[in-house]
């Protein structure tokens, strides 16, 4: 088991706190895994060495940020972009998966997303009461009863569990990444940078991510152009051809949340073996640097793998051998 506790700011990801169930699935139709389907979309990314981790200023180190630590990948290949809605609806319509959020019956939306007598009616975390528990919330249901997916066919898709992401990579052949292939394909090949980019949050007044504009939670000014997500091909590629490694939705990672890197294990580290969370990479639209700043390419969170919001998805990777 994990030797500290999950980060403190639940801002970032709010827990539905309950326990996870097994996995039903059905395999993935044979016919559909021809000759370059599954690497379609994906990145291959050579691997070798990188510095990990981060030891600045604005990071933080309860996270387990740093220390800055030499770790070397093989290859591998990572989507390009984060998992559509379409791309889930076809899983979906394929093999009948139920999702945690819709096994439970409810998720968290943000307060601002939700029409007056649905958000004065919803639950909400006592630390963080921007969050909204909506029954009917699911990855087909963003904002609850009477939303739809219209529109947002190629945003990526949200209220997806770490299980759901999970179930969703082995159906297309494909598995989540670990924290540090993640980590290397955020950086786009820059050494210690704070972001995929660069230093700096706006080069040069441009925008290269969704993040929160404005004052949270009160006001969102939408200045790079969304309030909530946006496609998962918005903004310029990182050095590698990625999109949207820093901001838009948090991005589930294969490991078990640990911050003890006392020993860590330098070549293909897959954390630890147990756990009670599952580490989230990449921020969302939702991180602002008032609260959160997590949509540095060090900054890291967990949550439970059961947990779902409207601001969390995933992206899949595969070995290069495959």
């Amino acid at each position: 088991m994990i030797d500290e506790p999950v980060p403190s700011p639940r801002c970032c990801m709010p827990a539905t706190g309950r326990p996870a169930e097994p996995l039903r699935l059905l395999p993935r139709p044979a016919a559909e895994q021809g000759p370059g389907l599954d690497v379609d979309g994906m990145v291959l990314l050579p691997g070798g060495e990188f510095l990990m981790g981060s030891e600045d200023a604005e990071g933080f180190a309860a996270d387990g940020e740093g220390p800055v630590r030499p770790v070397r990948l093989a290859p591998f290949r990572i989507d390009a972009c984060a998992v559509t809605n379409d791309q889930y609806a076809a899983f979906v319509a394929d093999t009948g998966y139920v999702t945690d959020a819709e096994r439970l019956g409810w998720s968290y939306v943000f307060a601002a997303f939700l029409p007056g007598a649905l958000r004065r009616g919803a639950p909400r975390p006592e630390r963080t009461p921007w969050w909204c528990g909506v029954a009917g919330a699911a990855w087909n249901l963003p904002e609850g009863p009477g939303s739809t997916l219209a529109g947002r066919g190629d945003h990526p898709v949200v209220h997806v569990s770490w299980n759901d992401a999970s179930a969703y990579a082995s159906w297309a052949g494909k598995r989540l990444p670990t924290e540090a292939e993640w980590e290397y394909a955020a950086r786009g090949g820059l050494e210690q940078a704070r972001y995929p980019w660069g230093d700096y949050l706006d080069p040069d007044g441009e925008y290269r991510c969704n993040i929160f504009r404005g004052t949270f939670p009160a006001k969102n000014t939408a200045a790079d152009g969304y309030r909530g997500t946006a496609p998962v091909d918005a903004f310029e590629p990182n050095g590698y051809g990625l999109y949207n490694m820093s901001g838009n939705v948090w991005e589930w990672c294969a490991d078990w949340w640990s911050t003890n890197h006392s020993r860590p294990t330098t070549l293909n580290p897959t954390g630890p073996g147990t756990g009670t969370a599952k580490v989230i990479r990449g921020g969302s639209h939702m991180c602002h640097a008032s609260y959160c700043n997590r949509y540095r390419v060090a900054a890291r969170s967990a949550n439970t793998p059961d947990s779902s919001s409207g601001h969390a998805g995933f992206r899949c990777a595969q070995d290069a051998t495959n």
